[in-house]
């Protein structure tokens, strides 16, 4: 009898655990590699183009017209005047290769974008912030270009007879005189009538002049 029940015991405990193993297998999951999520890489926005463009290609003195307001308001004269003054100087290519080649065959050459000539240059410079720059920079710096015309408007403001006529404003006194020179300017002033030649760069300065206002907004 205790054998038997001995046995009992154990084919009870055999079928126990067939019934685990059975519901172990029926409830498991089969496990499966995670998926691999693809990277989506963001197209990359296209670079902004930077001009390259030379100032001196299509060049229109409107772009300078910050320097134009800074050195008209350090010379102390009407910055209209001098943006007018380089609209009228605008007539020759100012590209630096062109006014050395220029200068090469001109017995009498003018520099950057004021066209300015070496001794109304040398004598301006004296005693300003620029008195050691070269008059041979003028082609490659149109700053220094503004700042020399500002200072030698000044100058010519400066030689203005104390009484003058009516026939000319004093902005057309000074236009004349960086035309013409001091000289002509103050026999204009007392009222000489200008020849063609300045009278012609007189008109020119006429047509240019609501364009200069204008430019000086940007």
């Amino acid at each position: 009898m205790q054998v038997a029940k001995r046995w009992s015991w154990v084919a009870v405990g055999v079928l126990l655990v067939g019934v685990w193993a059975a519901c172990s297998d029926k409830d498991a999951k089969p496990t499966s590699a995670p998926k691999t999520q693809p990277t989506v890489t963001k197209p990359k926005p296209a670079p902004t183009p930077t001009s390259t463009k030379p100032w001196y290609d299509d060049y229109d003195p409107a772009r300078f017209a910050p320097e134009v307001r800074r050195y008209a308001k350090q010379a102390g004269i009407n910055p209209q005047l001098l943006m007018a003054i380089l609209y009228n100087e605008d007539y020759k290519p100012h590209d630096p290769k062109f006014e050395r080649q220029w200068a090469e065959v001109d017995s009498d050459p003018a520099f950057g974008i004021a066209n300015m000539h070496r001794p109304a240059f040398d004598e301006t410079k004296r005693g300003r912030d620029f008195a050691k720059r070269k008059w041979e920079e003028l082609p490659d710096n149109p700053a220094l270009a503004i700042e020399a015309a500002a200072w030698h408007l000044h100058d010519l403001a400066k030689r203005l007879p104390s009484k003058r006529a009516e026939l000319y404003t004093k902005d057309e006194l000074l236009a004349l005189g960086y035309n013409a020179g001091g000289g002509n300017m103050r026999i204009f002033a007392r009222g000489r009538k200008a020849g063609s030649q300045a009278q012609s760069y007189l008109d020119r300065l006429h047509t240019n002049w609501a364009k200069s206002a204008e430019a000086l907004k940007s």
